[in-house]
């Protein structure tokens, strides 16, 4: 019997898609021939790889143990390439990033565009979400978090930290009575997130003011920001976010001032692969610079 990379690659995309129709948009392939090439691999290995049910395709005991030497291969043929390649010039193929939507937002796409003017042959996916990547299932090639996981073969870089202040638009402002102490928010309208919705715990600005209710809430920075910017209420924001926010001026910025941090999350067998290690301290040393220079501008 003999086990062939092409096969382990299919294993591999249903294992971490836990489903045929999943694996085949990773693949570009039709879903029933992943399916065919998964119950001919079953057959050659003479054992069952997944378990179907309603809720998916769910690797087996004989799947679990194929995994381990699969993302072996994964990681030998991925050095391979980048050996034959040649890593002395410019970064090439594709890297995925999975990012908070504040990050992506106001920080990665300058950050990026200036790795890509520096590595054309490079191309590079932002994938915006609130809530914490699977590295594991391969969702992105590496994930910015704002805390540290604490399971997962996994390796964590912290970034750099960053600021957030309460903001609200100036036309906001001037209709209302002075704001000078906190006391005086009280009746004010805030925007925040929605508080089933908050994925980490590091998000939970409102809560460490005292705010219970807040009537216009979303699991967008970006949408919070636009509501903001109309003249909605009064919210938290990234100080690196307000240069692009400009109506919107910090509110009692001496009595309420946040501190959080971003993290770069990879899987710990991606550190064997210099191409994503370049990239990563690219990417790295650009969102720190980004940050001090749009915080600078507040």
């Amino acid at each position: 019997m003999t086990l062939h990379w092409d096969d382990m690659r299919v294993f591999l995309a249903v294992a971490r898609a836990e489903s045929l129709s999943g694996a085949g948009k990773v693949l570009r392939v039709d879903p029933a021939t992943v399916g065919r090439r998964i119950a001919r691999l079953e057959q050659n290995l003479g054992a069952p790889l997944f378990a179907k049910s309603p809720q998916g395709y769910a690797p087996t005991d004989a799947g679990m143990r194929l995994m381990a030497h699969a993302e072996r291969a994964e990681q030998a043929m991925g050095a391979a390439q980048e050996e034959l390649a040649g890593q002395e010039g410019g970064l090439s193929g594709q890297i995925r990033i999975g990012a908070p939507d504040g990050c992506a937002n106001f920080l990665l796409p300058q950050v990026c565009a200036e790795i890509v003017r520096d590595n054309p042959d490079l191309d590079i996916q932002i994938i915006a979400l609130p809530r914490v990547f699977n590295l594991s299932k391969r969702e992105a090639d590496m994930a910015i978090g704002v805390s540290p996981p604490e399971a997962g073969r996994l390796t964590v870089q912290k970034i750099t930290e960053y600021k957030l202040h309460l903001a609200a638009a100036r036309g906001y402002l001037k209709d209302k009575p002075p704001i000078t102490t906190p006391e005086d928010l009280r009746g004010h309208r805030m925007v925040g997130y929605i508080p089933d919705m908050i994925f980490d715990k590091e998000l939970d600005y409102l809560s460490d003011l005292g705010v219970e209710r807040v009537p216009l809430a979303s699991n967008s920075v970006s949408v919070q920001v636009n509501w903001l910017r109309h003249g909605a209420g009064l919210g938290v924001v990234h100080d690196f976010s307000l240069p692009m926010s400009r109506p919107l001026r910090k509110v009692l910025p001496d009595h309420i001032s946040l501190t959080r941090a971003f993290y770069l999350i990879r899987h710990a067998d991606d550190q064997r692969l210099e191409r994503l290690n370049r990239f990563a301290d690219a990417l790295t040393a650009g969102l720190r610079n980004e940050v001090q220079r749009l915080e600078a501008l507040t």
